[in-house]
């Protein structure tokens, strides 16, 4: 009998969703603005491999580069009034491991790059 219920519960296991770190960040940017800035992210084959990608939907799967164990990380990008929501979803990696704090920061040097300065306004000078 405990045969069978070890046998089960093994079958089970794979069902039951991999604890990790689900983290939602909102930018007072657009989303096509912020996805931009995601697939530059994930366009570097030296941290990401993209698993799959979907422009319309504005999500995407990707593992990282190097890692221990193979994971499967996402992210999602909705629009909240004028600004954008990312959802990054990573399994839990173990200790010291932060696949989803890395993502975030990497996403935030690829925005910071694609924006444009403005152009510098003229100052009144007194005469």
């Amino acid at each position: 009998m405990s045969r069978l219920m070890v046998m089960t519960l093994l079958l089970l296991l794979p069902a039951f969703p991999a604890s990790g770190k689900v983290r939602n960040d909102a930018y007072p940017i657009s989303c096509s603005q912020l996805w931009n800035a995601v697939k530059m992210t994930l366009g570097n084959p030296e941290d990401y491999n993209v698993v799959a990608s979907d422009d319309s939907e504005m999500t995407a799967s990707y593992t990282v580069v190097g890692a221990q164990r193979v994971r499967v990380n996402s992210v999602a990008l909705n629009p909240q009034g004028t600004g954008c929501q990312m959802k990054v979803q990573s399994p839990d990696a173990g200790y010291m491991v932060d696949d989803e704090g890395l993502f975030r920061k990497r996403v935030a040097h690829s925005l910071a790059k694609l924006q444009v300065a403005k152009p510098a306004q003229p100052t009144q000078s007194e005469h």
